[in-house]
Order: C-alpha cells, then sequence, then structure tokens
C-alpha cells in the first residue's frame, strides 16, 4: 500500500511544476506597455468590435429621421409613434446606466431619441390643442 503512495505522489507534485509560486501562469513579468488611445479604444468592451459601439450608431439614424421630421407639419405626424421613440429613449437611457459594461454612446443616444420624441409630441399636442380651440370658436 506505501508503494502506490509514493509513485503517486511525485505525479502529484507535477502537476504544479510549471506554475510559478506567485500563483500567475505563463505571463510575463515585464512591464506592460502603454498602449494608445486608438488600441484601447479598438480593444474596449464597448470598442467597435462590439454590439456595444454599432447599436448607437445604429440608433443615430432614428434621431436623424426625427430631427428631419421637425420640417415636417405636426398635422402628418404620428402621435403614437412619436410617444412611442419617446419612452423608448427614456426607458433605455435609465438602462444603458444599470447595464454592465456601462454604455454612455447608447445613453447618448437613447437621450437625445427621448428629446426629439418629447419635442415632437409636444408640436402634435400643441397642434390638436390649438385645432379644437379654432372648433370652439367656429361655433
Amino acid at each position: 500500500m506505501s508503494t502506490i503512495f509514493r509513485t503517486a505522489r511525485p505525479a502529484f507534485r507535477a502537476r504544479n511544476f510549471f506554475r510559478p509560486s506567485n500563483g500567475r501562469r505563463f505571463q510575463s513579468t515585464a512591464s506592460t506597455v502603454e498602449q494608445s488611445w486608438a488600441k484601447k479604444f479598438w480593444n474596449s468592451e464597448t470598442g467597435p468590435k462590439t454590439v456595444h459601439f454599432w447599436a448607437p450608431m445604429m440608433k443615430w439614424g432614428l434621431v436623424i429621421a426625427g430631427i428631419s421630421d421637425f420640417a415636417r407639419p405636426a398635422e402628418s405626424l404620428s402621435f403614437t409613434q412619436n410617444a412611442a421613440l419617446t419612452t423608448t429613449g427614456l426607458i433605455w437611457t435609465r438602462w444603458c446606466f444599470i447595464i454592465k459594461p456601462r454604455n454612455l454612446p447608447l445613453a447618448a443616444v437613447n437621450f437625445f431619441l427621448a428629446m426629439v420624441g418629447i419635442t415632437q409630441v409636444s408640436r402634435i399636442a400643441l397642434y390638436h390643442q390649438s385645432q379644437k380651440k379654432l372648433a370652439a370658436e367656429g361655433e
């Protein structure tokens, strides 16, 4: 029985043979070179290699479309569509500060989406209010 433990003992020690005493495994002990801003951005958790970067970039299209609707008359705007954009912008702005990694570009685009939506909903509400006032004066 003692021969089995003696033969197993060196094999047990061999498992930790390549692990250094400081706990790090196969890592260089040389100091790391400071990366450039572009390299840090490229490799970050919210960099261009991730959906955390491209989702806000695509969502700016909604903001631009909403801004272009400022030139349209209020009677041709959809209240439900703009209310949905406002609600979406407000909810996702808050959510962007809760999720990990915190996504500030997505929070910014959602904030601007909410502001565009609030502006459009206000224009639509003012238009409908003025139409009601004109109808009341006409009677």
